[in-house]
């Protein structure tokens, strides 16, 4: 009987969790991907401070590293981007053919005549151009709000490895003297844990840039490297993210060749698929998170139930922090052990072969 009142401060608890990341999530996204990225940057000011370089300028430099890679990549997309517009009109020309076409099947399927059809989607169309305003406010809105989140990212970015030694050691006077030894080795793990996850995730993006760049430039869709460039950075959202960049650059194929080069795309993505999961992954990223397929998705829906798509992209990694630190405290390991991989038990019985058993 005492396991129940456990069971319910425990889901109190979480529901509890849960509320205050929701309600908080325009404090805490900022601060978290500044976290994870300064762990990324650490390694590098290590090396530059070694080297004779101050503190402060060593964070600078960390800091504008990352705002030259980031930088240089809105750039490229920002290029490929005014090539794409102008052949939009020509792309835009072959889209338009497909609602008639649909609207033709609808009628030979369903039995509601394209007359009826149109008259549906006019009602429908003048509900929506009454809301344009509202919605060219709320993306005015939207892109002022990430400017701002990416300026408070890299202030962040620059604080946390300032302040690297500082925050470690007010770690440390949280817990007694004798687990201090354990609680540094713990602080390590999950740094490098972080450290290990995102470089490996970049590495696999520019391996993917580079599989469908070619895949894309064989089969001849036009403006390859954008398209290829976007499938690999939607990328760093698990699951959700690949899905979304092949189904738009197969209707962009679509618009441009047809069926056939519809399909040739998704057959790219097949292969470019495969590979990762079988090679890319285990050799690039790796185990580095040691966490369950079953725990990944869990984590991932209810990272974008909370936080949306940054919630997403922070998932993984914040949950391999959690689970390590969940490993190193006893009460704890419980959790720790639901989170980790199943590990495969050998067979009680081993059928003997006719050979060991004569």
């Amino acid at each position: 009987m005492a396991l129940i009142p456990k069971l319910t401060r425990v889901l109190l608890f979480f529901f509890l969790l849960c509320g205050g990341l929701f309600f908080a999530r325009d404090f805490l996204v900022p601060v978290t991907f500044g976290g994870l990225l300064a762990m990324l940057l650490v390694p590098v000011c290590n090396m530059l401070e070694a080297k004779g370089v101050g503190k402060a300028l060593a964070a600078t430099m960390c800091v504008l590293l990352f705002v030259a890679v980031a930088g240089g990549i809105i750039a490229l997309l920002t290029w490929q981007v005014g090539g794409l517009a102008e052949d939009a009109s020509d792309m835009m020309a072959q889209m338009n053919k497909v609602p008639a076409r649909v609207q033709q099947y609808i009628q030979r399927v369903v039995g509601i005549p394209v007359a009826k059809q149109q008259e549906m989607i006019k009602e429908q169309s003048a509900g929506m151009s009454s809301k344009a305003g509202a919605q060219l406010a709320l993306i005015a809105g939207s892109a002022a709000s990430i400017m701002g989140t990416t300026l408070l990212v890299i202030i962040y970015i620059f604080l946390f490895i300032f302040y690297r030694e500082h925050l470690s050691s007010f770690v440390l006077k949280m817990v007694a003297v004798d687990d201090r030894e354990k609680a540094k080795g713990v602080i390590a793990s999950g740094s490098r844990v972080a450290q290990q996850y995102i470089s490996g995730l970049a590495m696999m993006v520019g391996i993917l840039w580079v599989m469908y760049g070619i895949g894309f430039t064989i089969i001849g869709i036009k403006h390859a490297l954008f398209f290829a460039l976007l499938c690999g950075l939607l990328e760093i959202m698990p699951y959700v993210g690949n899905l979304t960049g092949t189904t738009i650059t197969a209707a962009m194929a679509y618009a441009q060749g047809g069926s056939s080069m519809a399909l040739w795309v998704l057959a790219v993505y097949a292969v470019v698929q495969f590979t990762q999961t079988y090679l890319l992954e285990p050799l690039v990223v790796g185990a580095k998170v040691n966490i369950n397929p079953l725990c990944t998705i869990v984590i991932i829906v209810v990272g974008e139930m909370i936080w949306g798509i940054p919630g997403m992209m922070l998932a993984i990694p914040l949950l391999g922090i959690i689970k390590i630190i969940c490993d190193n405290v006893p009460q704890l390991q419980p959790v720790g052990f639901l989170i980790g991989e199943v590990r495969q038990r050998k067979p009680l019985f081993r059928r003997k072969s006719k050979e060991n058993s004569d």
